[in-house]
């Protein structure tokens, strides 16, 4: 039961990844593969876990088959979780069972794709504050003021290793704070790119890893 789960929202994502736009590499010039065309990305995902959320394997470093824990063992129902949460799970490497804030993962889907437009807040094109503003506000219930710069100001600064959900990421892209992301899970953040519109993009991107500049946490 659990691989038909998987086997047909694996099918539908791949199919709604093909009306997406053609790059998830958000403000890089350079053309990346997205996460569904990484061949290694795939493999990583444990389509049928032991009961006990292990699969035997051969250790070369002990040199016998030993347990090893997957990356997405699953332990809860994973019958009840729905086809977005399994749709997201494939695009940020996560357990299902991890991804409990449906509210945000209906919000980024409902906005993925959208053209990047400065000064723009709608459907119609949105830039990256404004996608910030929208979200922080819609799924959180947090105000956020308009610019980049303005939202690094008012947030209590955090490590990069504290990062959590709903916590914001900024890139210097043209001086200064210029760039504003929402932080997801696993080192992924969506934010509204010049090149893609909105997308979900991985911090350690050489483009973003190079122009980070920082993390906040709004106490508000």
């Amino acid at each position: 039961m659990k691989r038909l789960i998987y086997i047909s929202i694996l099918s539908l994502f791949v199919i709604s990844c093909s009306t997406t736009r053609k790059s998830n590499t958000g403000e890089s010039p350079t053309v990346k593969r997205t996460l569904m065309g990484d061949p290694k990305f795939i493999e990583s995902i444990s389509i049928t876990p032991g009961e006990d959320g292990y699969d035997t394997g051969d250790d070369a470093r002990s040199g016998g088959a030993t347990k090893k824990r997957t990356r997405h063992a699953y332990s809860g129902n994973i019958e009840n979780s729905s086809a977005l949460q399994f749709k997201y799970a494939i695009m940020l490497g996560e357990e299902v069972e991890a991804l409990s804030n449906t509210s945000l993962l209906q919000f980024i889907d409902e906005w993925y794709g959208t053209r990047y437009r400065y000064g723009g807040s709608t459907r119609d094109g949105i830039d990256c504050s404004g996608f910030s503003c929208l979200l922080m506000s819609s799924v959180f219930g947090k105000k956020l003021s308009r610019t980049a710069r303005e939202q690094f100001e008012e947030c209590q600064k955090i490590p990069r290793e504290a990062l959590q959900e709903g916590d914001l990421v900024f890139f210097n892209t043209r001086g200064g704070v210029s760039h504003v992301g929402v932080y997801l899970t696993n080192n992924k953040f969506v934010h509204a790119s010049t090149s893609s519109g909105v997308v979900i993009s991985d911090l350690d991107e050489e483009y973003y890893r190079k122009r980070f500049v920082g993390a906040g946490r709004l106490m508000n």
